[in-house]
């Protein structure tokens, strides 16, 4: 069996995600000074385009098993959307001080 020439999907996603976690080094390293947007978002912004250019070029693919794809791609959407914000949103909040209940 010989494998399909595919786009590299993969290559293109991890260099999308590497660049999203460089901009968010950059912007953790400047904390809590003043932080310079513009490479930040040169980043998001190289990022966007790779995730933009990775989707044309797979849905140039012919023959390929798009109900599995959309069926697995809404189920990993629904549990980054609901729990990774939630685990973000922890992270950040259990280190705001809050005062103590009222009796």
């Amino acid at each position: 069996m010989t494998e399909r020439k595919l786009p590299p999907v993969t290559q293109i996603g991890m260099l999308s995600l590497a660049l999203i976690v460089a901009g968010g080094i950059y912007l953790a390293s400047h904390i809590p000074g003043d932080v310079p947007l513009a490479p930040a978002i040169i980043l998001l912004a190289s990022s966007s385009l790779l995730l933009v250019g990775n989707l044309v070029a797979l849905s140039r693919v012919e023959a390929f098993a798009w109900g599995r794809f959309v069926q697995v791609g809404l189920w990993a959407l629904l549990a980054y959307g609901v729990h990774v914000p939630v685990l973000i949103a922890f992270t950040v909040a259990r280190y705001e001080p809050v005062e103590p209940p009222r009796a």
